[in-house]
């Protein structure tokens, strides 16, 4: 009996961490691939990614690593935001025509037409980010359920092409997420607030404690489960987080400064006394935090 015909013959996956690894692993859970390569400067990582079965082969230096993209179909970018373009056009020689790429980048943007620049035929990039991870980063946390429910945001331009875009859209969704498109541009301002901003916050809620623990004591052995809660993010990679900041920069500042407004309002209100004002500004943000949670449990 002829086995079924995998949708992929190669899979390339570039920064084999959290997000690559799972990618990984997703793929070959589900069949996706007769082959799955990773790409990365440690070997290290990449022999655990290969004993954790995210990849089957990989490659390090510039030789191995036009060798391993070699009749790959899908290439998929997964290093920090900061390393990508580097990483795209160090792969381009090697693609054909026919290979799709597509990134899982927090930031598009800018970002989404430099890399399309980056290969002879720019239509076959496809930017993207799944809305998914975890505060612990590397393969060693990487889970092929990462995506199962997960949104992932595509966000192709004029010069996609659309067999490109239709195939990562089915990749996808192979894997267990839920496929939107939006305008890269759109992708920045929309994830600077609802993304990029509690992350901010929650690594300035932590600094904040810890000043004031420097001058009162211990008060981090007090926190309960909303400070744990919270800023569970903060333990997210500082490298990552860095990079998206500086990349998204205009539309994080912008997003601070209405946050920095809110909190005026909240300081006036307190010293003011009134009551009925906070109240209000309570009650409002605990509405939508319900009907958020009947959206999305």
């Amino acid at each position: 009996m002829m086995s079924k015909k995998r949708p992929f013959r190669k899979v390339v996956i570039v920064g084999v961490g959290l997000i690559g690894g799972s990618i990984g692993m997703a793929v070959q859970k589900k069949c996706l691939a007769d082959t799955v390569v990773g790409v990365g400067p440690k070997a290290e990582e990449l022999k655990q990614a290969v004993e954790r079965k995210a990849i089957d082969e990989y490659a390090t230096d510039s030789r191995m690593i036009r060798k391993a993209v070699e009749g790959a179909d899908l290439v998929v970018l997964a290093a920090p935001v900061a390393e990508l373009e580097t990483a795209a056009r160090e792969l381009a020689p090697a693609l054909t025509a026919e290979t799709v790429v597509t990134d899982v980048g927090s930031v598009k943007g800018p970002l989404v037409h430099r890399l399309e620049g980056c290969f002879s035929s720019p239509g076959r990039f496809v930017g993207g980010h799944p809305i998914a991870g975890r505060e612990k980063s590397g393969v060693a946390a990487a889970s092929a359920a990462l995506f199962s429910g997960a949104l992932c945001i595509l966000t192709p331009t004029p010069r996609t092409a659309p067999n490109a875009l239709e195939t990562v859209k089915r990749f996808w969704e192979a894997i267990g997420a839920r496929v939107v498109s939006m305008d890269p541009d759109a992708h920045d301002r929309i994830l600077a607030a609802v993304s990029h901003l509690p992350h901010l916050v929650a690594y300035a809620l932590v600094n904040t404690v810890l000043e004031l623990q420097s001058r009162n004591g211990d008060l981090l052995s007090y926190s309960a489960g909303g400070f744990k809660d919270f800023t569970r993010v903060a333990a997210s990679s500082p490298e990552m987080w860095r990079d998206i900041c500086l990349f998204n920069r205009e539309n994080l500042l912008a997003v601070i400064e209405a946050y920095e407004k809110t909190l005026d309002r909240l300081k006036r209100l307190m010293v003011e006394g009134n009551s009925e004002g906070l109240r209000r500004e309570f009650e409002r943000a605990k509405d939508v935090k319900e009907k958020l949670r009947e959206r999305i449990p």
